[in-house]
C-alpha cells in the first residue's frame, strides 16, 4: 500500500502532466478504501498545500539547486517540493523524517541517482533557515514579495492591492491559504438546524451554527468522507458555502413563482430556490452543457424536488424566455478569485488574458437575461470573485445603457445587510466575513417598461 508521499507524488505528477484539477486527481489517488485515513489526510494537505504554495516552493528550488525549479526533471521537482512543503509549512512532521522520505521517494521513482541531490538540498533550507530570517530572499518590489511569500501571481496581487491596498491584501493571502472550512444547508423541507446538528454530533462531527444565515450549519476537525455523514442519502442537507447561500436569499424566490437559475451547474442555488419556495413553483434551472448538468440532476433527486426542471442551453442565446419569469439568477462564470482556499488551482490557471474574456461574457449573459424578466421582477448577479471589472463595472456599465432598471438595496433584515455599498451591491470580504469572497446585486425592473 503506497504511503502518504508516495501517494501525494502520484496526485502531483497528474496534476502537472494531465492538468487534472487537485480534487479529481486526489479523488483518483485514494479511491482504494484500505487506504488509512491518517494517509488520506496527509496526502491531502500536501497535494492542496503544494498546489497552493508552488511559487514558494518552487522559488526556494530555484535558489537552492543548480538548475531552476522548470528547468528540473519533473519527478525531482515534485519531490523537493514534497520535501520543502514539511520542512517550511508542516511544524508537525520532524525534519528528519521529511528529508529521509524525500530521499526515500527519489530511490523509488525513477531518480535514485538524484537521492543525494534531494538529501543535500533540503539539509541546505534546514541551514538557510537557521542563518537567514527567510530563504526566500524576498525582493523589495512589494506586490512582487507578497506574490512569493505567499505563493500567488503578480496580477491577482495587483488586483486586490488596488482595492485594499498592501496591508490588507497580505491578510487576504493568508485567508486564502488556510484550509476552508465546510458549510451545510440544511435542506428546511425534511428537517431542522438543531436535529441535524444533533445527529451530526451524535456521529461525533462539530457542527457550529452560524446564526446570520437560517440554515447553516459549519463543519469543524475530522470530517471524513462528506457523502457518509448522516443525512446525506436522505436529502437532509447539502454542502454550500455560507456566500453562496446569502445569494438565494437576496434572489428572495416566492411561492408559485417562475425562476431562472442561467447558469445553475452544479446546482447549489437550483435546489436552495426550491426550498426557500417549498418546492412550490416552477425552476427553469439552464446549463450550457449537458454534462455539467447531470449534477444538477443528481442533486435534485437526491434532495427530492419536483419544481426544478432542467434544460441545456446557452443562456446568452435563448430569446425564447423572453418575458416569462418573476426573478432570474444569475450566477455568472468568473474568475474565481474569492474561492482560492477551495480551489487552489485556478490562481495558477486564470490569466489577465482570460480574465478579458470572461467580462465580455458576463456582459453578454447580464443582457440576455435581463430580457427574461417580467415587468416588476427582478434579477440578482453574482460572482465569486474579488474583481471590480467582473462585479461593480459590470453593473454600472449595465445601469447606464438600461436607465429604467435599478439596484435594490438589501433589506434590513437581510443577512450583512450592514455591508452593503452605498450602491447598494454586496460585497464580501473573506478576512471580515469567514467565508468565500463573493459580490451579488439585485437589480428590479420597473413594473412599466
Amino acid at each position: 500500500m503506497p504511503n502518504s508521499r508516495q501517494l501525494a507524488f502520484n496526485a502531483l505528477k497528474q496534476i502537472y502532466t494531465q492538468g487534472a484539477y487537485t480534487d479529481i486527481a486526489l479523488d483518483r489517488v485514494l479511491k482504494d478504501p484500505a487506504i488509512q485515513p491518517e494517509d488520506r489526510g496527509l496526502t491531502t494537505e500536501l497535494v492542496y498545500g503544494i498546489v497552493r504554495r508552488q511559487r514558494s516552493l518552487d522559488t526556494l528550488i530555484d535558489r537552492l539547486a543548480k538548475k531552476s525549479a522548470k528547468q528540473q526533471p519533473l519527478p525531482l521537482r515534485i519531490i523537493l517540493q514534497i520535501g520543502l512543503y514539511q520542512l517550511r509549512y508542516l511544524s508537525q512532521i520532524p525534519d528528519s523524517a521529511a528529508v529521509n522520505t524525500a530521499v526515500e521517494l527519489a530511490k523509488k521513482n525513477g531518480i535514485k541517482r538524484l537521492s543525494g541531490v534531494v538529501n543535500g538540498i533540503l539539509r541546505q533550507y534546514l541551514r538557510l533557515a537557521i542563518d537567514e530570517s527567510d530563504p526566500l530572499k524576498l525582493p523589495e518590489d512589494r506586490v512582487k514579495a507578497l506574490g512569493i511569500l505567499h505563493s500567488f501571481p503578480d496580477w491577482i496581487v495587483e488586483i486586490w492591492s488596488a482595492q485594499l491596498g498592501l496591508e490588507q491584501t497580505e491578510k487576504l493571502c493568508q485567508w486564502f491559504n488556510q484550509t476552508p472550512a465546510i458549510d451545510l444547508r440544511i435542506n428546511i423541507l425534511k428537517t431542522t438546524r438543531e436535529e441535524m446538528r444533533s445527529r451530526l454530533e451524535t456521529a461525533g462531527i462539530t457542527a457550529t451554527i452560524l446564526p446570520q444565515l437560517p440554515q447553516a450549519l459549519r463543519l469543524q476537525g475530522k470530517i471524513g468522507n462528506i457523502s457518509q455523514l448522516p443525512g446525506f442519502k436522505e436529502g437532509f442537507w447539502s454542502v454550500q458555502d455560507s456566500s453562496a447561500q446569502l445569494v438565494t436569499y437576496l434572489l428572495d424566490p416566492q411561492p408559485g413563482e417562475t425562476i431562472i437559475d442561467a447558469c445553475a451547474a452544479p446546482g447549489g442555488k437550483t435546489t436552495h430556490i426550491a426550498e426557500l419556495i417549498g418546492d412550490r413553483g416552477r425552476i427553469l434551472a439552464i446549463d450550457r452543457a449537458e454534462s455539467r448538468l447531470g449534477k444538477v440532476r443528481q442533486n435534485s433527486q437526491r434532495l427530492q424536488f419536483n419544481s426544478i426542471e432542467i434544460h441545456a442551453g446557452d443562456s446568452c442565446d435563448l430569446p425564447e424566455l423572453t418575458g416569462s419569469c418573476d426573478r432570474v439568477l444569475l450566477d455568472a462564470p468568473c474568475s474565481g478569485l474569492g474561492t482560492l482556499h477551495r480551489h487552489p488551482d485556478i490562481r495558477w490557471r486564470q490569466n489577465p488574458d482570460k480574465l478579458l474574456q470572461l467580462i465580455a461574457l458576463q456582459q453578454n449573459l447580464l443582457e440576455s437575461t435581463a430580457t427574461w424578466v417580467k415587468p416588476g421582477g427582478v434579477l440578482v448577479y453574482a460572482t465569486c470573485t474579488l474583481n471590480p471589472s467582473e462585479n461593480e463595472e459590470i453593473i454600472e456599465s449595465f445601469l447606464q445603457s438600461h436607465p429604467q432598471w435599478a439596484i435594490e438595496k438589501p433589506a434590513i433584515a437581510f443577512p450583512f445587510s450592514a455591508f452593503a455599498s452605498s450602491r447598494g451591491w454586496l460585497k464580501i470580504f473573506p478576512v471580515e466575513q469567514g467565508m468565500d469572497g463573493f459580490f451579488m446585486v439585485k437589480l428590479l425592473r420597473p413594473k412599466h417598461s
